[in-house]
């Protein structure tokens, strides 16, 4: 290469996470619109590209290149080190001139191989369309290479599997309960329950075990508990649910009567139908029961939402009583463990698995299979599959296979619809919808940016191709789903990633992080029943009771999960909340612009929770934008 000319300086920066550096040989070429630089060694005297570092190199041309428009970045194997993987994060150009050009880059380079980065401000028209043989080429050498990486490197799901695993452990001899987890004798005293628990408490958990038993308190967590997801407003009572008047009168305000309240909305139902029939399997060498129960609530004029009848199987009968709050003590407080039972069975497999896990994991896998990583959509929702492949398939490995932690210790939202829009005290819908809301106006700012009409979308192959991948493989082409087959304007694009997105961060979050503070209290959350369920009233006590919860160790077993599955992801990568972006994705003005205002809405609404929060008796910290992550993380 020729010692005089210009001189470019290559500012390269490996990624901060864990195992993102390689010893191999990388080389550069930069490729301008007046020509292009030989391919260039980086020779690093410091013997390699290190997890979170940025080094500076010098590329010299004969003359100059033009404006930038491109690079491309080769790894090969060096000396006796073997092929090792990098995660190179961005690279950065100054030209003679002292323009700064960035290539966001983000993809691994898995053994010995190559990637093209574009690296101008950039637009659908003269992008995507323009530079498509390039897209196809990088595409091509990286999106396999990419899913790889995603199970393997990035997420080093391995890690993150001795952490969890590690964490339970750790936890159970911290808490000196290590021991328990052989002990599958059954609980004798309530006395014993509350001294382990008193092990580990949260002000939540506290509270929890303190009023688990209150009527109020039963019915405050289908809003704001971890799954706000099955209430509904009742304006017609089932016909297997054959609650009269003289039941439930005395329960209701004095001079109404069953009809009237029906009529005015103050009556809800939460129905669980979806559990009918579900097998359940042994524990400890011990049948286990599931519950599928109906249960009536009534909105009283103090705005508590009071249960007034619980029939625990679907088909009435003379061995399927229903339950009142009349009813004695034990009969009634067992009658509401049972519905809370069948409440965590269909949290954890619909909301929690279904509805928030293998959901967000569809849109990861569609966004890392058919988005190029220069496409605007691609660095939008690339930040919120953090790590959502690799804890899916940890779970799949520890917590839900044959024989995973769930399987040996459990068995197996639409506000306006369910008619919850005026229902008062529900943080979750409040804070809910201004966080929609927040994600909504940011989506559409920088959808609008990239598509200024409905024909561009219609022309984007690449978008469209991504929807496709959602309803063909993901929702296997049934429109019953209601997932669109094709984009044909830009107001649906914009709802949809909003949704993409609500649903990997706000909506995991709601769902997920209250584990521990409302399961921990065993009595509150029995996750499995070894009793058979009561057929009739008077035959229940306390030894009732403490023989249908989960022996010792598995309640245990289950509050160490818990309190794992409660805490933010704990490796060496630090968590990102809602709405931070460490990797530079986006460099044009206008998205920049619009992530700072999303930031600054988002902290305001963290201040205004907060301040909420501390007036309650009982705070919902749950949605406040700066506790949840950007993604499925743990």
């Amino acid at each position: 290469m020729c010692c005089s000319g210009e001189v470019y300086q290559v500012h390269v920066t490996t990624g901060d996470v864990l195992y993102a550096g390689t010893m191999n040989n990388v080389l550069i070429k930069l490729v301008g619109t007046d020509g292009e630089s030989d391919q260039t060694l980086l020779y690093n005297k410091k013997g390699g590209f290190y997890q979170g570092s940025t080094c500076t190199y010098s590329v010299k041309c004969p003359v100059s290149l033009g404006k930038l428009v491109l690079i491309e970045v080769e790894k090969q194997k060096y000396s006796i080190f073997p092929e090792d993987d990098w995660f190179c994060s961005k690279i950065a150009v100054t030209t003679p001139d002292g323009d700064s050009v960035s290539f966001p880059c983000y993809p691994g380079l898995a053994g010995s191989c190559s990637l093209v980065g574009l690296g101008f401000e950039s637009c659908l028209g003269s992008l995507v369309m323009d530079w498509r043989p390039v897209l196809r080429v990088s595409y091509a050498l990286c999106c396999w290479v990419r899913l790889r990486l995603a199970v393997t490197l990035l997420g080093t799901s391995s890690f993150r599997l001795c952490v969890c695993v590690c964490v339970c452990v750790c936890w159970l001899a911290e808490l000196k309960l290590k021991d328990f987890t052989e002990c599958k004798q059954q609980w004798t005293k309530m006395e014993d329950i509350k001294r382990v628990f008193c092990t580990k408490r949260t002000e939540i958990s506290a509270y929890v075990q303190e009023h688990w038993k209150e009527d109020a308190f039963f019915g405050y967590q289908f809003l704001n508990g971890v799954n706000p997801m099955v209430i509904k407003r009742c304006s017609k009572l089932p016909r297997n649910f054959p609650v009269t008047d003289d039941m439930v009168r005395p329960f209701l305000e004095p001079g109404t009567c069953l009809a009237a309240e029906l009529q005015r909305g103050n009556i809800f139902l939460c129905d669980y139908k979806i559990l009918e029939g579900l097998p359940t399997n042994a524990i400890n060498q011990k049948q286990q029961y599931q519950a599928a129960p109906l249960c009536l609530l009534y909105k009283n004029a103090e705005d508590k939402l009071l249960p007034i009848a619980i029939q625990l199987n679907q088909q009435p009968g003379d061995l399927n009583p229903i339950f009142l709050p009349s009813d004695c003590e034990h009969d009634w407080l067992l009658a509401k463990m049972c519905v809370r039972s069948a409440e965590f069975c269909e949290h954890q497999l619909n909301s929690h698995l279904l509805r928030a896990h293998l959901l967000a994991e569809v849109f990861a896998m569609a966004t890392l299979r058919t988005l190029p990583m220069v496409h605007p959509l691609y660095k939008l929702l690339i930040p919120h599959t953090r790590y959502t492949l690799q804890i899916n398939h940890m779970a799949r490995q520890v917590l839900i296979s044959e024989t995973g932690s769930f399987t040996q210790v459990w068995y197996n939202s639409n506000i306006s619809a369910r008619g919850l829009e005026s229902v008062p005290n529900f943080y979750y819908r409040d804070d809910g919808l201004r966080l929609w809301n927040i994600i909504n106006k940011f989506v559409q700012g920088i959808v609008c940016h990239y598509y200024s009409s409905d024909m561009e979308v219609q022309k984007d192959s690449e978008l469209q191709s991504w929807i496709r991948e959602i309803f063909v493989h993901g929702f296997l082409e049934r429109s019953s789903s209601g997932i669109p087959q094709s984009f044909s304007k830009v107001e649906e694009v914009v709802k949809f990633v909003t949704m993409v997105i609500f649903t990997g961060s706000a909506q995991h979050a709601a769902v997920n992080s209250g584990q521990f503070d409302f399961g921990a209290w065993i009595p509150n959350n029995p996750f499995t029943m070894q009793r058979p369920l009561p057929t009739a009233k008077g035959n229940t006590s306390q030894n009732t009771i403490l023989q249908t919860l989960p022996d010792i160790n598995i309640s245990v077993q289950g509050m160490s999960i818990f309190w794992v599955l409660s805490r933010t992801s704990s490796d060496f990568v630090r968590p990102v909340a809602l709405g931070v972006y460490p990797e530079e994705y986006f460099t044009e003005s206008v998205p920049c612009k619009l992530i700072k205002k999303m930031q600054r809405k988002l902290k305001g609404l963290s201040e205004e929770i907060k301040e909420r929060n501390a007036e309650l008796k009982l705070p919902y910290p749950y949605l406040c934008p700066e506790e949840v992550e950007n993604s499925v993380a743990i």
